[in-house]
This record gives structure tokens, sequence and C-alpha cells, in this order.
């Protein structure tokens, strides 16, 4: 999950054919943009492998062990996780994993921070909600995360620093306090707040002096492929769309198709596997295909936000500018083990349209910026003129 006050590593999977399935990062509620392992992978090598799966009956089978030995079923089931390899996978409390599913409605209480991991193991602040107590605080993005109430937080993972800044461990609620240590270039200081119960506002709209409407889509929780497809509506007719995936850390695969399908007039959006059985994706008939479009993207582009910014490329539908994308193409379903934990393992893989793996390649941008990206962005619009 890669964190919110921290959406974090992977996610959760689907519920029959209806495929609610999470190529998330987690979708923590209460923190930030984070991941794990190998986190802040903004130039995944082309030649990665696919991370490979943790087999559900070797981790519910050690945690029903360890259970009947009188010990910790959520302990035996990391450490089985751990010996896999499977990169993604990763066993949550049952309070915990109810955070995760209460987010995905669009909730949270927290401070308004998102954050990653960086390679040297830095939590860094990628994002401070508006109108949040972090943002009342003057905590600012780029600013370095350094402790939750004492509690060194270098080199953790996220999921963790995201259980410190709720206060899982006292199930604090909003009101409760939370004292942070913070960096900011040779500042140090000390910042105490007060968890509150905020909403995600995943999708924000605004126009910029050209005409050129910015769609950011910061996650994919419930309702937003519904909002997208409005803010899309409500756009004036022939205006140019920049759609914002930077720092999208995923969500909901359902939401990202539901989004694909506001710029595509049905058709294939994936395809994936689970457990080797090939499936699809399509997009719903009726989206607009005219209306220039751009989207936008970076190293925090991840998942199902990759899934549909493959989609829009493949189908050409929209020119993809920014730098290449995390690299997240995995899916995880979840396993409930016998204390209430639930373990989600890596189950297969998903592909864009035209057949290609996202998982530790990334999207690959039509036009690579890093600067400057937006403007570039608008440059792009322009060029492709006017549609009718």
């Amino acid at each position: 999950m890669s964190g919110r006050d921290l959406f974090c590593q992977p996610r959760r999977a689907g519920r029959g054919a209806a495929l609610t399935l999470l190529f998330a990062s987690v979708l923590v509620a209460g923190a930030a943009t984070g991941s794990f392992g190998d986190p802040d992978r903004k130039s995944p090598s082309p030649s990665a492998r696919s991370t490979p799966a943790a087999p559900r009956e070797t981790v519910t089978d050690a945690a029903a062990e360890a259970m009947a030995d009188g010990k910790s079923p959520m302990e035996a089931a990391e450490r089985a996780v751990s010996r896999s390899g499977d990169r993604w996978g990763a066993v949550y409390s049952q309070g915990e994993y109810e955070e995760f599913e209460e987010a995905l409605d669009g909730q949270y209480t927290g401070v308004g921070l998102w954050a990653r991991r960086e390679r040297d193991g830095r939590i860094e602040v990628t994002r401070v909600q508006s109108g949040s107590p972090a943002a009342a605080a003057g905590i600012r993005t780029g600013d370095r995360l350094c402790s939750v109430d004492g509690e060194k937080v270098d080199g953790r993972p996220v999921t963790e620093v995201v259980s410190l800044l709720r206060g899982d461990a006292d199930d604090a609620a909003a009101g409760t306090k939370v004292s942070l240590g913070l960096e900011r270039g040779t500042r140090a200081w000390s910042e105490t707040l007060r968890r509150a119960r905020l909403s995600t506002d995943s999708v924000t709209v605004r126009k910029l002096p050209g005409g050129v409407t910015v769609i950011k889509v910061a996650a994919f929780t419930k309702g937003v492929g519904d909002a997208v497809r409005t803010a899309v509506e409500q756009t004036p007719e022939h205006a140019g769309i920049v759609l914002d995936l930077r720092g999208n850390s995923g969500g909901l695969v359902t939401e990202a198709v539901t989004a694909a399908s506001a710029f595509l007039d049905g058709g294939l959006v994936a395809t994936y596997d689970v457990n080797g059985a090939q499936r699809s994706l399509h997009a719903d008939p009726g989206g607009d295909t005219t209306r220039p479009l751009v989207a936008l993207v970076d190293g925090g582009t991840m998942s199902a936000a990759e899934l549909l910014t493959g989609a829009l490329q493949d189908r050409g539908r929209a020119v993809v500018v920014g730098s290449r994308t995390f690299g997240k193409g995995s899916i995880q379903m979840p396993s409930r083990l016998p204390d209430g934990s639930v373990a989600e393992l890596t189950v297969g893989h998903y592909r864009t349209p035209a057949g290609h793996t996202v998982d530790g390649r990334g999207i690959t941008p039509d036009l690579e910026v890093d600067a400057e990206a937006l403007e570039r962005a608008e440059t792009v619009l322009s060029g492709l003129g006017d549609p009718t």
C-alpha cells in the first residue's frame, strides 16, 4: 500500500464478478503515499521480473499452526510472507484492515499527510491535505517526518508509520493528540496535532487561464469514477483536459475502469490473470472520445492509476506526459487468518490493452519530462487542436 496519512502498499481483492481488485500500495486511512521494499522506484528497470507470489496455503497453514501452539498467527503469517519473496504481500490486523476498507469509502481519521519512504529509508511528506490539521500547522510537501510520538520512523514500513500516526495501538479517535518530529532543510522542529475526521478529496477540478481543465485524481476510492465522469461532462465543449494522475497510489480497479469509461466508447481497458485464469476489463460505451486529452504521470503513479494510463495510451485516447510510472501491476487478494487478521497475497498480474506488462516496468510516457510537466501538458493540448 502506498500510504495516505498513508496511502500504502498492496490492497484488497475482488468480490466475485464485481472485481473490486486493489492494485494499490495500501489505502491506509490517515497517513501518506508510501511503499515497501524498494520504495520510490521512479525508474524501474525494464528487465525487472514480476513479483513472486506467496502460496496462500503456506501462509494460512503457518498461521493455523501458530495458533494451535499458542503463538501469534499474525506474526507467523508475516514470517511466511517475508520468506516467500512476495514484494507486495502483507499482513494486517483486523483493525488495520477495517481502517483500509473505511478509507476506500473516502473517509479516514488522521492529520492529513501523504508520505512515502525514500530509498534511504527516510519518510518524506508528498502531499498535505487542504484544511487538515497538518496544513493548519504549516507542514509542507518535501518536509521529512522523523518521529511520531517520540518514536523514530526512519526505515520503518509505511504501514507502521501509518499505525503510529493514527494511534492504532490506543484506538485513537478524532480529537486525540499526536506529536510529530519534522525537518525542513537545516530546520528541525516538533508539532503537536489533533487527529480529525477527514474526507479524502480524491478528485479536484480546476481551470487554467488558457481554458484547459485539470482533473486531479489522488486515488481511486469509492465514487471517484463517477466523479471523473461528471467532471468531464461539466467541462466546456471541446476544451482540453489534463488528467493528472501524479502521485496516485491506486485504489479500486472498478473505479479506474469507470474513469476510463469517461473517455472511451467501450472496449478493452486491461487483461489480467488470477491464479492462471485469464480475464478482461471493459469500459462502458458512450464516453467522450473527441476531446483533447493528456494524462500526466510520474514515479508515484501506481497500480490502478497505471491501469488507466495504459488503457488511454494503448487505445490512442490520450498523450501521456511526465516520467515513468512506478510499475505495480500485480494483484493481491485477501485471506482471513484464524485470529481475524488478514493476509494479502499476490495472485496475478494485469496487462494493458496492447499486452504490455506493467509490473516491475511501469509505463513510459509519450513525452518524458520532469520539470514543468503541467506546462508541457498544456503545450501538447494546444498542439492537438480543436477536434471539430
